[in-house]
């Protein structure tokens, strides 16, 4: 079971209830957060679809992110965390989804994209998707990947209960 499964269950239970159907768009989590949401026995109700989208031919062919999105702002950007959250929404039945991007870790940083920066693109139908950042303290690669899943599964919720 999931170091999430709270979480995870009243975000599904608040799904059910308001009528959100959820889909994901992953690359730091590598799936973590979908994988987080279909530990919890009738998640199906709720959770449509995961998209893992580790490299940026992925993004593109996968959730449509611009080449010229990638090329201009990179792949860890608010900018293309919310264009794979509005892929995610345009590519499901959907009605709510989140994507996110960051620097996990050990490698991979920089002054400007430290380890531990995420984006969160967050979806909604009938709204313009919003980026959120999120800077964790870069302990270890998973750590950063828990702490992710859990502010992707954090941001739902807050969605779903207060619109």
């Amino acid at each position: 079971m999931s170091p999430h499964a709270d979480l995870a269950r009243a975000l599904i239970e608040a799904c059910a209830a308001e009528g959100v159907l959820i889909a994901t768009a992953e690359s730091c989590t590598g799936g973590l957060i979908s994988a987080a949401l279909t530990d919890i026995a009738g998640s199906s109700i709720v959770v449509d679809r995961g998209f893992v989208t580790y490299s940026n031919e992925a993004k593109a062919e996968m959730l449509g992110v611009p080449a010229a999105t990638l090329a201009a702002h990179g792949a860890v950007s608010p900018e293309t965390a919310k264009e794979m959250a509005a892929g995610a929404l345009a590519r499901s039945r959907a009605t709510m989804t989140i994507a996110v991007t960051g620097i996990a870790g050990p490698g991979g940083g920089s002054d400007e994209k430290p380890v531990g920066l995420v984006w969160f693109g967050l979806a909604a139908r009938g709204a313009e998707p919003v980026a959120v950042q999120r800077l964790f303290e870069a302990r270890s690669r998973d750590h950063v990947r828990q702490q992710t899943v859990r502010a992707a599964l954090e941001l739902m919720l807050a969605k779903v209960t207060h619109p």
